[in-house]
């Protein structure tokens, strides 16, 4: 997907680097189980599963700029309603308390002419997590 040519519409740009996103963590043997998953608290991009631990998954998409880093923009309001949201999808999905999960930032910046130059995951980047495993 490096080669792609990104659309110039914000949610254009959102759905390419969560695609980005999603291909990454397949590289990384993940099985995703939801997109987009929604509920009260807000959304969570993605939902996976690596080995035998949860990943929730926020990601940031940029295009790429001087100034401010895309993971920057993840402010306490959000970081809160995404702790929310994953309490959300343990109890939706009847997981057990003791379900080992994080909350994971990938950053996608993009440059002008659509090409990924920048692809990185940020592991634990919200709350403490689950249970330890």
């Amino acid at each position: 997907m490096s080669g792609a040519s990104t659309p110039l519409g914000k949610a254009a740009l959102g759905s390419f680097g969560e695609q980005v996103a999603e291909a990454y963590l397949r590289r990384q043997q993940a099985v995703i189980l939801a997109r987009n998953w929604r509920c009260r608290h807000g959304e969570i991009d993605l939902v996976a599963r690596l080995g035998g631990q949860l990943l929730f998954v926020e990601v940031r998409t940029r295009r790429q700029a001087p100034g401010a880093a895309p993971e920057e923009s993840l402010g306490p309001l959000k970081r809160q309603r995404m702790e929310r949201a994953a309490y959300a999808y343990l109890e939706a999905a009847n997981l057990a308390e003791e379900t080992p999960w994080r909350i994971d930032l990938i950053v996608v910046e993009v440059s002008i002419g659509g090409r990924v130059v920048r692809l990185e995951q940020i592991e634990s980047a919200v709350g403490e997590g689950g249970a330890a495993g």
